[in-house]
């Protein structure tokens, strides 16, 4: 198959795996986040790349509901952090993904027999996040949209302590976002904006998340950072 025809293929996938996502956190954590990832797996192959994509949040459900994960959504899940790791040379919003990711399946993964460890999966250390703090409200933005996937309640890392740090700059990030109609990025600025503090009462964040849901036209993977965003905004999670 042609490069063309396989990113396409990709494409549906990614879509199928994200419209999977947020019908589970619409129905509560209790659908199955794959959709048709096994079969796509068992055909093409292209699975664990679309869950690559995805990142952290294919587990997303189960992170903010406290549901525990199918084996085979942990089978998928962790053929995708083997298969692709960050190269040595990767910019640091790639390996930062890929530290969610590890993150993400060593508290998900349940431990083996005799273990005394919540898990037999370890995270590796942090990526560095210096270049966070010298960037500016708009290049702030754009990387936490980038890594929305870290942005879940109590999570402490250096990457959710330069959103915290910053507020009012990824508030008008959000707002920017909205304005320039860059539906991604204000949906993932929008959800940041859900588990940090200090964000201005003016902002509105509850219609503007509103409009992006409008607005995107039905897009699987903006649908589901819009539905996380409202989970944590209303806190209801376990």
């Amino acid at each position: 198959m042609d490069q063309s025809g396989t990113s396409s293929l990709l494409k549906d996938a990614v879509r199928d795996l994200a419209t999977g996502v947020a019908s589970a956190l619409r129905s509560g954590g209790h659908g199955q986040v794959s959709g048709d990832a096994p079969a796509l797996a068992a055909a093409d192959g292209l699975a664990p790349a679309a869950v690559r994509v995805l990142g952290a949040d294919f587990l997303l459900p189960h992170t903010l509901l406290g549901t525990r994960p199918t084996p085979t959504e942990l089978t998928l899940f962790r053929q995708a952090v083997e298969a692709y790791p960050p190269r040595a040379d990767s910019a640091p919003a790639v390996l930062w993904s890929h530290w969610a990711m590890t993150r993400t399946l060593s508290r998900l993964t349940p431990p083996g027999p005799g273990s005394t460890t919540d898990s037999e999966t370890t995270t590796a250390p942090e990526p560095g996040a210096d270049w966070l703090d010298a960037a500016d409200w708009r290049a702030l933005t754009h990387q936490l949209a980038v890594l929305a996937p870290l942005a879940v309640p109590g999570e402490e890392n250096a990457v959710s302590r330069a959103a915290r740090g910053r507020p009012v700059d990824v508030a008008r990030g959000f707002v920017r976002a909205v304005r320039r109609r860059d539906w991604t990025q204000a949906a993932g600025a929008g959800r940041w904006l859900t588990v940090i503090e200090g964000v201005p009462d003016t902002l509105g964040l509850d219609a503007g998340l509103d409009f992006v849901e409008l607005m995107a036209g039905g897009d699987p993977q903006i649908d589901l950072q819009v539905r996380a965003a409202r989970l944590m905004l209303l806190g209801a999670l376990v």
